[in-house]
């Protein structure tokens, strides 16, 4: 096992490897931009290294900084957390080239699905259904123009080294494709150094299911389904597992035939590590292979919670060469017995249309007591930086059926008091008491829905 690891991300998600890390008797390295100087996971490592100035692009992008500073505190290994250098494949490789591990996929594992094009066309060979859409780059109007009469409308555009909502441009007919395709390629090329762009079929109204996996290098094992449906412009901002979906009786089946197919996309490119394959589902329960994030998950703890699995200590011990220490069948026997939410708070102002509120925390009190698990890096007198990710805490609940957890979150975050700047906890609370939602009839339209049905009550808060 390693005995000191570098963790090249910041805020909740490098606390939370310092956290794993510390229960594993190893010790640990931050690095820091200087705006996080006050972070938590800066104060919480065993020793923290500054790495540049304040925007991403001069401190947590730069991999010669971090690997200097990997060098400098003599680690064994490196963790990338998500975002960031994460699914880089260069920068896998520059670690290993450095003699340190990679905590994560091979080089090869991240390029095989970082790649969307060559991702659909590898899936295929492992017969996991893809959304009808065309067979390499559109990279002409013409061409788009050629695949939409082919496909049918309405398209979507997609930046083919995308991620995390971004280069994602839906069109219902010739005059917005055209826009579709240009902002597509723009968004890409700024967001990922990459204009290519492909198109597929947009599926209206459905589910987003993502399967969570776990490889040793031995064997694929599936930790069941998260439901990430309700998504604002392809950012997600809650989650459960298990999805509401699996629970209808025209879906009995649809869970074990997911996950097959899931594992089936991991072993054909010896996927080794963490990973998560996405899809869209429909109302008549067919799935369709979207992308594969070859690394932790935001949304990880929703499977800890149900499962009883350690994603990032596992990750860690994958690392260092430890085989899994249960089978499939352990896994398949948890699955249902426990029900999780996330809600992921963000520094965002959800009546101003989920406007950035970066600034310093007044007053930061946390929910607690049985069932409630919250990831943060934040405290009172902390101050937001405007120059990365809103995200600045995660709350999860629990509870033996989804109704508890569900009035556990609520309670929750009535509880959660955060002064001196905007969250989006009034909004998630309004969503926890819809009656659509409460049912869980939703799909990943139901956050623009509901905002348009509510926009008199939002205004008035």
């Amino acid at each position: 096992m390693f005995e000191k690891i570098l963790i090249a991300n910041r805020s909740e998600i490098a606390l939370r490897v310092i956290r794993a890390c510390k229960e594993m008797g190893i010790r640990t390295v931050a690095v820091y931009s200087q705006a996080d100087a006050d972070s938590l996971h800066v104060q919480l490592a065993d020793e923290a290294v500054c790495i540049g100035p304040p925007r991403s692009g001069e401190s947590y992008l730069k991999i010669d900084r971090i690997i200097s500073a990997a060098e400098l505190g003599d680690v064994e290994a490196i963790h990338p957390g998500y975002g960031f250098l994460s699914e880089n494949a260069h920068f896998a490789e520059v670690c290993e080239s450095c003699n340190i591990k990679f905590i994560g996929p091979t080089a090869a594992n991240i390029r095989a699905m970082g790649d969307k094009i060559a991702a659909r066309n590898t899936v295929k060979k492992a017969k996991v259904p893809v959304v009808p859409g065309s067979d390499g780059p559109v990279t002409s109007e013409d061409d788009a123009k050629k695949w939409a009469r082919e496909i049918g409308y309405p398209v979507i555009m997609k930046a083919q080294s995308g991620g995390g909502g971004r280069g994602l441009r839906v069109a219902h007919n010739e005059g917005t494709l055209i826009k579709a395709f240009h902002a597509a390629q723009t968004e890409g090329q700024a967001a990922f150094g990459d204009a290519g762009v492909y198109l597929e079929k947009y599926v209206e109204n459905p589910h987003h299911i993502e399967i969570q996996i776990l490889s040793d290098g031995r064997k694929v094992l599936h930790l069941g389904e998260r439901d990430c449906s309700i998504q604002r412009r392809h950012q997600k901002l809650i989650e459960e597992s298990p999805s509401p979906l699996m629970q209808m009786k025209e879906h009995k089946n649809l869970r074990r035939d997911i996950c097959k197919a899931a594992v089936r996309a991991a072993e054909t490119i010896k996927y080794v590590n963490a990973g998560t394959i996405e899809f869209i589902v429909d109302d008549r329960g067919n799935f369709y292979f979207i992308e594969m994030n070859t690394r932790v998950q935001v949304e990880h703890p929703v499977t800890e919670e149900i499962t009883k699995v350690d994603i990032v200590k596992e990750q860690i011990r994958i690392a260092a060469g430890e085989e899994l220490p249960f089978k499939q069948g352990d896994i398949d026997d948890r699955i249902g017995k426990t029900y999780a939410i996330e809600c992921r708070i963000n520094a965002e102002d959800p009546f101003n249309n989920f406007a950035p509120s970066p600034g310093k925390i007044d007053l930061y009190y946390a929910p607690g007591g049985y069932g409630v698990r919250v990831d943060s890096h934040c405290y009172g007198g902390y101050t937001i930086p405007p120059y990365y990710d809103s995200l600045i805490a995660k709350v999860i609940a629990i509870g033996p059926d989804r109704k508890t957890a569900l009035d556990r979150m609520s309670r929750a975050l009535d509880e959660f008091i955060i002064r001196g700047i905007k969250t989006t906890i009034p909004f998630q609370k309004m969503v926890l008491k819809d009656l659509n939602f409460r049912r869980g009839r939703y799909s990943t339209n139901f956050v623009e829905t509901f905002m348009a049905a509510s926009r008199g009550t939002m205004q008035g808060v």
